[in-house]
Order: structure tokens, then C-alpha cells, then sequence
């Protein structure tokens, strides 16, 4: 009887379950399960890794890079985010090599000024332009604007308006007999004269003059100062007339007479900035970051207290023409891969990255983008978080406003890259001045009728 009464129950179940199938719509698929946006209560915040890549060298050092990235990361439990760091010279190509593949080995990259045209170009980066807020559009300096706009179009946050800076060993230019730094170049060769005499320093002045993108950004200022220009109006390579053939004469000439150290041919920002920490160089040309590392850290300078920082210096020519001071415009930005699959996690940390109380934080190191940071009581403020910004904050008012810009043009990577080697070889005498400047004025006019 038990066995016949199951059966009579599992009949009767069958039976309800058919019937409730041939009640309900037909369809020709099986319906999908409902998908859900939203956690499961309780459930932990999926895990997302972004991989970062910016530089090892000026601006913010690696722990600092570091440190910014375990508070976005404290503040943001579910994320963990990868840092690697390349020298400059490495970062374009590596990030070109990134791109070629699906998703890119970067959710976030750290681009120099003069790849913005190229990357857009090549939709490599993330339009944020709807992104932007009034407050970010108010708040930073237009020229940081200029930095990631291309064609109306935002690709990236400004981090830092930087500059390079005229910094000079206070302490051997008093034993040398003089109170001020120079004006001109000029006046900088005949201290140098004197410094040598007295023998102080074998070399007065170190450079970056590697063949890389640095012995450009030297060249600008050199160039302004003399009251020349990269590019005429209409866009042409001009930096091969009477201006530039005597700024890179002079380059040459600086070498050959002992003011400048001949291994500046082979120098690097670092390089720099090593060499006049160690008290070898009375004057040296470089980014705002070489004031806190050689004047305030004693692991990273034997002349802590020595250093003081002065408007560039310009030629006698250019001062004549009415130029004060010129210098270069070295400013970078963070940008988001365009295919990368973590788009928003990657727009979240370049928006911590460049915040204001951010950028204020660690001005040391790098200035704020941000105007807002020099008005009133934040001017006040800035300068109050650290001994070098009492200095530099004060520099970067005045210099910046006479920094000038490599050209944004999509090929200037190439055309950089011929004008490097011209620098080269003029400084190593294979070729004159004119000669050089010509070879490498005549690429960058193929390249600029061949993306036209």
C-alpha cells in the first residue's frame, strides 16, 4: 500500500507540473535570466586592477607616484592600481606598443604635450570631454588646457604647468665675487671665466644636451632668448635662420672654451642635476623638481642651503629686442586608454591624480596646474607647504608667463627626432651649426607635406 500510494502522489505531481507547462506562452527561445546592475545585499565590490604607466625621471619621484596611488586606493577598497615607470625617453614608444593591442597593456598613461595630436590622431585616448566640469574648466590655467585639447576636444587632466628654471650655486658664485646671478649668457660666460681663474669648479655650467628630447627643450629657451622661433606664422620650420644658427654656435663654442661640461653631450635631466648636487657645477638649467631634491634632501645633495633660482637668462640679442627672460614649456598630462575596459576606474584615479589639494600637496615637486592655487590666501597656502616652494612658487609666477610650446603637430615626434640628431652632431662637430639645423629643418618639412 505505501509503495501504490507514492506512486499515486508522484502521478499526481507530474500531472500539476504538465499542466502548468501547457499553460504558460509559448516561445521559440528559452527567455534569458534578468540581468541585475546592482550587487547582491552584502555582497563585496568586484575587484578591478588598472595598470598605470608614467616616468621616472623630474616631476614627482617614484615613492611620491606611489604614495598618491595607496590613497586613491584606500579610498577606493575595490580597486588596485599597478604602477610602472620608464624613463621619458622610453614612455612614447611604450606607449604606442601598448596600444597595439585589445585591451592595452595601460588603462592610464602619463602623455607629454607634444603627443597629444598624435595619440588623438590615432584614438589612442579617451574624449573626456563631457567630463570636464566648471569647476575644472575655471579653475586650471588655460595654458593647461592647451596641453590636452586637440581639435576642441579634451583627452586628458593637466598635471602640472612646468617649466625648465635657471638654478645657481649661491654659495661658489659669492666666492667667485659676485652677488647676483647672470642676465645674459653672455654675462654667464665671463662669471664663468672667473670661476674657473680661481679655480672653484673646472666646469661652471651643465647641460642636457643628450641626444633626446631634453636638448630640445634647452634649445627653446636658448632660442626665444636670442629672440628666435621654433616655427614661423604659417607653421614652417624657422629655428635654421640667423637666431637659431647662433644659438647652437654658442652651444658649441661653450664647450670648446670650458664653461660648459663637454659631457653634457651624453647628460640626461637626472644627469644634471646629479653633477650640480655634488657641487661640480655653479649653474645648470632644468625642471622645477631639482630645487626640493638638491637643496633639501641630504641623501640626494651634498649643497643643501647653496641653491638659489633666477629667471633665465637671455642673449644680449634678444635682450635688446626687448626679451626679459624666455623658457620652455614642459607640461604633461594623465590620460585614459581609449580601449581599455576600466575607463571609468581610470578616469576616477586621474581625477585624484590632478586635484587640486593634490597637486597643492606635492607642489614641491611639480607646480600646481590649477589657478586657483595662486590667488589670494591659496597663494599664501601653497607656499606654506614646504621650504622650496618659498622659492619656487615665486619663480613659477614669474617665469611661467614667458614659457614657450614645441609645435602640436602629429609628426613632431619624427621631426623631433631628426632635429635631436642635428643637435648631435653639431655639438660633436661632424656638421655646422647651419648644416645641421638645415638637414633637420628639411625633414620636418617632408613630414609636414606628408600628413597634409
Amino acid at each position: 500500500m505505501k509503495i501504490w500510494s507514492k506512486f499515486i502522489v508522484c502521478f499526481l505531481v507530474i500531472a500539476i507540473l504538465a499542466g502548468m507547462v501547457g499553460c504558460s506562452p509559448k516561445t521559440s527561445e528559452p527567455a534569458a535570466p534578468a540581468e541585475t546592475t546592482e550587487q547582491p545585499a552584502g555582497a563585496e565590490p568586484e575587484q578591478v586592477t588598472i595598470r598605470v604607466l608614467t616616468m621616472q625621471q623630474a616631476g614627482y619621484p617614484v615613492e611620491v607616484v606611489n604614495e598618491i596611488a595607496e590613497r586613491f586606493m584606500a579610498d577606493n577598497p575595490n580597486v588596485k592600481v599597478e604602477t610602472e615607470f620608464v624613463a621619458y625617453e622610453a614612455l612614447h614608444d611604450k606607449i604606442t606598443t601598448a596600444m597595439a593591442t585589445t585591451p592595452p597593456a595601460y588603462d592610464v598613461v602619463l602623455v607629454d604635450d607634444i603627443w597629444y595630436a598624435e595619440f588623438s590622431n590615432a584614438g589612442y585616448l579617451y574624449d573626456v570631454s563631457d567630463k570636464i566640469t566648471d569647476e575644472m574648466k575655471q579653475g586650471i590655467f588655460p595654458s593647461g588646457w592647451e596641453i590636452t585639447t586637440v581639435d576642441s576636444k579634451v583627452y586628458g587632466l593637466p598635471w602640472g604647468i612646468d617649466g625648465m628654471y635657471f638654478f645657481y650655486n649661491e654659495k661658489i658664485l659669492k666666492e667667485a665675487g659676485f652677488d647676483n646671478p647672470p642676465k645674459t649668457w653672455e654675462e654667464l660666460e665671463e662669471m664663468s671665466q672667473v670661476i674657473k681663474d680661481k679655480g672653484l669648479v673646472e666646469y661652471p655650467m651643465v647641460w642636457s644636451w643628450a641626444q633626446a628630447e631634453a636638448s630640445i627643450c634647452t634649445l627653446v629657451a636658448l632660442l626665444f632668448g636670442n629672440g628666435g622661433t621654433f616655427v614661423d606664422e604659417a607653421g614652417n620650420p624657422a629655428f635654421n635662420n640667423t637666431e637659431g644658427v647662433e644659438v647652437v654656435q654658442w652651444m658649441v663654442d661653450s664647450i670648446d672654451k670650458g664653461y660648459t661640461n663637454p659631457a653634457s653631450i651624453s647628460y640626461l635631466e637626472e644627469d644634471v642635476r646629479n653633477v650640480f648636487s655634488q657641487g661640480k657645477a655653479v649653474f645648470a638649467v632644468n625642471w622645477g623638481y631639482m630645487y626640493q631634491m638638491a637643496n633639501f634632501e641630504p641623501e640626494e645633495s651634498i649643497i643643501n642651503g647653496q641653491v638659489n633660482m633666477a629667471l633665465m637668462p637671455v642673449f644680449k640679442k634678444g635682450l635688446e629686442k626687448g626679451i626679459e627672460t624666455a623658457t620652455i614649456n614642459g607640461s604633461m598630462g594623465w590620460s585614459v586608454a581609449n580601449a581599455s575596459p576600466n575607463k571609468e576606474i581610470g578616469w576616477e584615479f586621474i581625477k585624484f591624480m590632478t586635484s587640486k589639494p593634490i597637486q597643492d600637496e606635492y607642489s614641491k615637486y611639480s607646480t600646481p596646474a590649477w589657478q586657483t592655487s595662486y590667488e589670494g590666501e591659496n597663494l599664501e597656502k601653497l607656499i606654506s607647504y614646504s621650504e622650496a616652494n618659498k622659492v619656487l612658487i615665486p619663480n613659477y609666477v614669474k617665469q611661467i608667463p614667458f614659457a614657450h610650446v614645441r609645435p602640436k603637430v602629429p609628426y613632431y615626434s619624427e621631426a623631433s627626432l631628426a632635429l635631436q640628431l642635428a643637435l648631435q652632431q653639431a655639438l660633436t662637430k661632424q656638421k655646422t651649426p647651419q648644416e645641421a639645423l638645415d638637414e633637420a629643418a628639411a625633414k620636418f618639412t617632408e613630414l609636414q607635406e606628408k600628413y597634409q
